[in-house]
């Protein structure tokens, strides 16, 4: 072994304790003293360094999705798209690539219960010999706010009050009172699906719009779509107050131990495709996230399936350490002028570099599994191998070259600098819909989570009229039925 390349591994361990630098420990139970009794002497190095690695073994939890669980699989291609992309994991039928998940709950800490009523992350990293592909979404396809300028002050609003640290729904009801673009995503979160059985058996969605980029140069928009081979089921109210109450960690434990069985989840990938020239066709903006595409004018067209058959080696290293960003493509995969997605881009990376360090996707889990050559040789927690003597571009002494040129979206960007909404805004259509195409119990359920929420002591009359407003707006029936139980007259 050539001790200049060596990385530690658990593979290496030797058989007694030792300090972080090697050295032999003969007593890891008693602290160094002046005497048996003490005091205790600062010159006690093992000591000290076990202290002071446990007092920072706890990196900072993520602003949102800190609650996750993590498992490793391959994604296969199964039907050719080879005409819409140039990106290599999806150049043809048979081929597979490694990838990571990691699934979670949104707003609550690290430690939280996994039956909450709350938007479920559903992240893929794939491995591709072209770097990774981070695939960023949730379970439902839609989201809150369809620009990141609202996103703070919406995770904010969701978060436990400052004084109280408790989260109360007059918050919540009070800041998205102003954002009826929200509606359609509560008629996911209220509904039955707002609480996901456990991580097998729930939905994916980028949510965002992203662009497919063929060899010849031609873009098609794009959204993405994960469904569970097992089906999708949930926790009714009543369900999820037991389960939560037998195990927070439900959905971890129910992830790993049926990979440990060898009942491996799998997930299907659909895709939804638009023409450029079809983008205004609409009566709403496709770019918007806060609105799906509809299937029976845009159908879904199947590309591959994901199988998640190992669990994760070590928590920390695979779940905390591991970190995504919509912002890291292939080529053949671009970004789109999407709202959120433009802003997402900065902020994901931005958080990670704060969460663990400037060389995070060094970390072995965030790492690309091909060759790769840059640069950076420098900054907290550097502990690539680097033994060239040129850290510059171009250089004379070092053949690394540009990569062949690949593919790009041909638009050209034009426009007067503006703070604005987009045109279509079309807030109520779609939530309308979605409420009519449930069952009449399944209505009944969400009328009665919207009726507990606005009873709040905290909540105003005039939130309370402009929330019977909004859904009077969606459906006429359902803001009079709800205006009923709560003993106010609809604002029509």
């Amino acid at each position: 072994m050539d001790p200049y390349k060596f990385r530690p591994s658990s593979a290496h361990n030797c058989p007694f304790f030792t300090t972080n630098s090697g050295a032999p420990v003969w007593n890891n139970n008693s602290s160094l003293t002046v005497g048996s009794r003490g005091p205790i002497l600062l010159e006690d190095y093992h000591l000290v360094e076990k202290l002071a690695n446990f007092d920072r073994e706890r990196i900072p939890e993520r602003v949102v999705h800190a609650r996750g669980a993590s498992a490793k699989g391959f994604f296969e291609v199964t039907h050719d798209i080879s005409h819409l992309t140039c990106a290599d994991f999806l150049r043809a039928p048979g081929v597979q690539t490694p990838l990571i998940v990691r699934f979670s709950t949104v707003i609550h800490e690290r430690g939280s219960p996994e039956t909450l009523r709350d938007p479920r992350g559903f992240a893929v990293k794939f491995y591709t010999r072209e770097g990774n592909f981070d695939m960023v979404g949730n379970n439902f396809p839609v989201f809150f706010v369809r620009d990141g300028m609202k996103f703070p002050d919406m995770v904010h609003s969701l978060k436990p009050n400052p004084k109280t640290h408790i989260q109360e729904n007059w918050r919540i009801l009070d800041f998205f009172s102003h954002h009826p673009e929200s509606l359609h995503m509560f008629t996911f979160l209220f509904d039955d699906v707002g609480i996901p059985m456990d991580y097998r058996h729930m939905d994916g969605f980028g949510v965002n719009t992203y662009t497919l980029i063929n060899k010849a140069g031609k873009a098609t928009l794009v959204k993405f779509h994960w469904r569970p081979s097992c089906g999708v089921k949930s926790l009714l109210d009543d369900e999820a107050v037991i389960v939560g109450g037998t195990n927070h960690s439900h959905a971890t434990k129910d992830l790993y131990d049926s990979i440990a069985a060898g009942n491996y989840p799998e997930w299907k990938l659909f895709i939804q495709t638009i023409n450029l020239e079809d983008v205004d066709r609409f009566d709403f903006d496709p770019l918007d996230v806060t609105k799906t595409w509809p299937e029976d004018i845009l159908p879904l067209l199947l590309v591959g399936r994901m199988v998640l058959n190992r669990n994760i080696d070590n928590f920390f290293t695979e779940n905390e350490q591991l970190a995504f960003c919509p912002a890291i493509v292939v080529p053949g995969v671009y970004y789109s002028d999407d709202k959120l997605l433009q802003t997402r881009i900065f902020s994901y990376s931005d958080t990670q570099r704060h969460r663990l360090g400037p060389n995070y996707l060094m970390l072995p889990a965030n790492a690309p599994k091909c060759a790769h050559h840059n640069n950076h040789y420098d900054g907290f927690m550097n502990f690539a191998h680097r033994d060239e003597e040129v850290d510059y571009f171009p250089s004379r002494f070092d053949p690394v070259r540009h990569a062949e040129k690949f593919p790009m979206p041909p638009q050209i960007c034009s426009g007067k600098r503006e703070k604005c909404m987009i045109e279509k805004e079309n807030n109520f259509k779609q939530p309308g819909e979605r409420y009519r195409s449930f069952a009449i119990d399944r209505q009944e359920r969400f009328i009665k989570r919207w009726v507990d929420a606005l009873s709040d002591p905290r909540v105003t009359h005039e939130i309370l009229s402009i929330w019977i407003s909004y859904w009077s707006q969606c459906d006429k029936s359902l803001g009079q039925k709800l205006a009923t139980h709560l003993n106010l007259k609809p604002n029509m």
